[in-house]
């Protein structure tokens, strides 16, 4: 079984307790998932199955959107609920005004240090692994692209007001990190209430199953039926197109000269940028990189027959 089957991941389960599962029911261990996320989150888990998993990194690559709930008023030291509360203000009032221009300050690149309770190496150690050791280490910032962010609802009517917005980011950004420094935007203590994944990977919750529809689909024999095709996933690299003849030379891993490459005729193409090469039968035929010095495409992954 090849492709990428898209799981609603639910609450309380660790990414790889939902590989776990879907490894049992398929009876199958070539399954690799595009983006861990927290036990807390639910939402959307693509998992790559078979040869699919060939492309896990490029899909990790492309935004991911998510609804969070942000409350004020309570700090923690994991950034969520989950964690001992360090700090807390009982009556909180902010404006909605406030809130809607908060936001707009983290709109486009940003930098955030990593919070402690994360999978970040810091000396070869884990910083988690060091937070439950009761230590705290001097992390470096990394940026990060917030490519949209959009107030949802805002409960102002509570002492410890409750937030939900909407955001588009970039790989390796933490939306914990952010509800925190939206509340010192706000100037008060903030900690993320609640998250869900709304897409990753361009798949959306339209397209996932439940662990359960999962189960059901495969013991009656249509979850093939509901895999995405690995190279949808990837959509967001370019597409070219070569004559069959030359699309059996790409499968045998072989340099293809740029010359028979029919694409679109608006493309304009970089050095090493990666595409995804196609035969005229619309076949994947898999990922080649540009060499524009050498005026050919170079094999990175071939999905031979």
């Amino acid at each position: 079984m090849d492709g990428i089957l898209a799981v609603w991941k639910p609450e309380g389960w660790t990414s790889h307790d939902v590989v776990a599962k879907v490894r049992r029911i398929l009876k199958m261990k070539r399954i690799g998932h595009a983006g861990t996320l927290d036990p807390m989150v639910t939402g959307v888990l693509p998992l790559c199955l078979g040869r699919a998993t060939r492309v896990v990194e490029y899909v990790q690559e492309r935004p991911k959107s998510y609804e969070a709930v942000l409350q004020l008023g309570i700090a923690t030291d994991t950034e969520d609920l989950t964690g001992t509360v360090i700090e807390q203000q009982s009556t909180v009032a902010v404006t909605e005004e406030a809130i809607r221009e908060a936001l707009r300050r983290f709109a486009g690149e940003i930098e955030q240090v990593p919070p402690m309770y994360s999978a970040v190496k810091v000396d070869g150690k884990r910083l988690y692994e060091l937070a439950r050791e009761g230590k705290t280490v001097e992390r470096k910032s990394r940026k990060v692209t917030i490519h949209q962010i959009d107030l949802i609802d805002a409960q102002l009517e509570l002492d410890q007001p409750k937030i939900t917005f909407s955001v588009v980011c970039s790989k390796g950004t933490y939306i914990r990190t952010l509800c925190v420094d939206i509340g010192k935007a706000l100037g008060v203590p903030a900690t993320m209430a609640h998250l869900t994944r709304t897409m990753s990977g361009g798949i959306t919750k339209e397209s996932c199953l439940t662990l359960e529809q999962i189960e059901e689909l495969q013991n009656a024999g249509e979850l093939s039926e509901h895999l995405i095709a690995a190279d949808e996933a990837i959509t967001h690299l370019e597409s070219v197109v070569v004559p069959e003849a030359i699309g059996k030379l790409a499968l045998l891993g072989q340099k293809i000269s740029l010359s028979h490459a029919d694409h679109r005729d608006d493309a304009t193409y970089n050095n090493e940028q990666l595409i995804r090469l196609y035969n005229e039968n619309s076949s994947f035929l898999g990922i080649f990189q540009i060499d524009l010095g050498a005026s050919v495409l170079r094999p990175v992954k071939v999905f031979s027959a």
